[in-house]
């Protein structure tokens, strides 16, 4: 009996170390597939945690035009539909699609003959741009933005968190940025809690999905 004993016991350990070694193949091929399938988070750098002032202009913004040195000249303008404004003593000149800033080097370009001060501000008074809310929350849907918002802002306009299904640890920012999507990972629990002051400012057309927990 302690002869047939010893072979048994070859077998159960040889079994096990099979076992084993088919386990550790297994489950690595499910991580790198889960790898490939799940886009890594983008890292958050300071510019995402600031307001976002390099916002285009576009139909139905309301832009401020202030000349410091000739403040006759002075006018608040809403874009039209076909993306231009009327200036004084210069007519028409196309604002849509362009920054504050561009507008500004575009007007200078028009009125800097004319001025002695050749300097020009442009105020964006009133703008709205789409965000997109789903997931986990009240009110899922598409938000109008007439300021700079806030991620937590943006929920908090869809009606807030679905509390008995929302993971806010993970809330997930979709953007697209040079015909590439970027996505960002916040977690707003904190935030809410006070334990963390990040302000993540959205842009135009990001997406904010807020997954359900894992029970």
């Amino acid at each position: 009996m302690i002869q047939n004993l010893k072979p048994n016991r070859f077998a159960a350990g040889l079994f096990v170390r099979r076992f084993v070694r088919s386990f550790a193949l297994t489950t690595t091929a499910a991580l790198l597939l889960a790898g490939c399938h799940s886009p890594r988070p983008t890292p958050l750098f300071e510019a995402d945690l600031k307001r976002f002032e390099s916002i285009k202009l576009q139909e139905g913004d309301t832009v401020l035009i202030s000349f410091p040195g000739s403040p006759n000249l002075n006018a608040s303008q809403q874009i039209r539909r076909d993306g231009k404004i009327q200036l004084p003593l210069a007519g028409e000149m196309h604002a849509a699609g362009l920054t504050p800033s561009e507008l500004e080097k575009e007007i200078l370009k028009v009125y800097g003959p004319q001025l002695v001060l050749k300097e020009v501000t442009v105020t964006i008074q009133s703008a709205a741009y789409p965000v997109f809310v789903t997931g986990a929350v009240v009110k899922p849907g598409k938000i109008m933005a007439d300021r700079p918002l806030t991620a937590l802002e943006a929920v908090m306009e869809a009606g807030g968190f679905d509390l008995t299904r929302a993971n806010m640890k993970a809330v997930t920012i979709v953007r697209r940025e040079n015909d590439k999507l970027q996505h960002y990972v916040l977690n707003l629990k904190e935030v809410l809690e006070g334990k963390s002051k990040q302000m993540f400012y959205l842009r135009p057309s990001d997406i904010i999905y807020v997954p359900e927990k894992r029970f």
